[in-house]
């Protein structure tokens, strides 16, 4: 049995693997800042607000900001007008300014290094708190809730996206075995070299924090769960959805595949089959699913709630 972590400890994790793993980021998980990416967030805000999908805000805060795909892509779409993103490792909060500025929006971009459960900022600041496959990381969510209350001015917003499902995430281990007893001959087919061994004796301390990735994640929610951490935290108007399941099985299936082989021997035509097919199972599930399923079947939960 796994020993009990500290909440010190988890944030310690969190950290180090994150400040490592920030310069390759946004290739390992084919983050786009383009039309593929905007469309992506956009199809989340408004699977969360429905009738108020045209909704702007002002200023928002982004928590655990990573390299930027949920905020930037938003501030892109017109949906955010300023934006302030914080992350717990200072290395994420470099790589996102970088893409801000890359994208010419570091004009109305603020990035720093925060703990989302004490927040550096004054009482009733932002419209919006938002937030992209983060809440899982978080070792007190009872108290960043509360901060995240307090510093959303009266009837604003929270959005939380990208949120492992309990049941979801039992579900997508099929996959993910299928895969690693598949590699094998999928390399064969391929030419590809195995994936080197990047830990062993004499390993840097930045192999070694890479190692942490299997650390990070510490919750997976029933979609009741999200709704009693948000409503006890005084948020009204909880709703959570699901997204993600077909899409979810192909893409850590591929995704297995992948990391079984040397990156450089995986062919780009294989790649964009990943890609591309990933994408059309996610309208799949959108358009047939999603509508029809209970939450707690996808991969991927949405919570949004309002201040009062």
């Amino acid at each position: 049995m796994q020993a009990q972590r500290s909440h010190d400890e988890i944030r310690d994790v969190n950290t180090r693997y994150h400040d490592v793993a920030a310069a390759s980021y946004d290739a390992k998980w084919a983050i786009d800042f383009g039309d593929t990416g905007q469309t992506q967030v956009l199809g989340k805000l408004h699977k969360l607000l429905a009738a108020d999908s045209e909704e702007r805000f002002d200023h928002a805060l982004e928590i655990g900001c990573g390299t930027g795909y949920f905020s930037l892509n938003l501030m892109q779409a017109g949906v955010i007008g300023q934006l302030t993103c914080t992350d717990i490792s200072p290395g994420m909060v470099a790589a996102l300014t970088a893409n801000a500025e890359r994208l010419g929006l570091s004009d109305r971009v603020r990035a720093t290094p925060a703990d989302a459960e004490a927040l550096p900022f004054p009482d009733q600041s932002f419209d919006l708190v938002l937030g992209h496959a983060v809440l899982h990381h978080l070792p007190d969510l009872d108290r960043s809730f509360s901060e995240f209350l307090r510093v959303l001015r009266p009837g604003g917003r929270i959005v939380f996206a990208g949120e492992p499902s309990r049941f979801g995430d039992r579900l997508a281990r099929i996959p993910k075995q299928a895969a690693r007893l598949a590699a094998p001959a999928w390399r064969r087919l391929l030419g590809a070299a195995p994936a080197p061994v990047t830990v062993a004796a004499g390993a840097s301390q930045e192999q070694l924090d890479h190692e942490l990735e299997s650390k990070v994640d510490i919750h997976a929610f029933l979609p009741a769960d999200l709704e009693l951490i948000a409503s006890s935290a005084g948020f009204t108007d909880v709703t959570v959805r699901g997204e993600e399941l077909v899409a979810n099985w192909f893409g850590w299936f591929n995704r297995g595949l992948e990391a079984s082989a040397t990156p450089d021997d995986v062919p780009m035509l294989w790649r964009k089959y990943a890609f591309h097919g990933y994408l059309a199972l996610q309208k799949l599930d959108q358009h047939t699913l999603e509508p029809h399923l209970p939450a707690a079947l996808f991969y991927n939960l949405l919570l949004t709630a309002q201040r009062p």
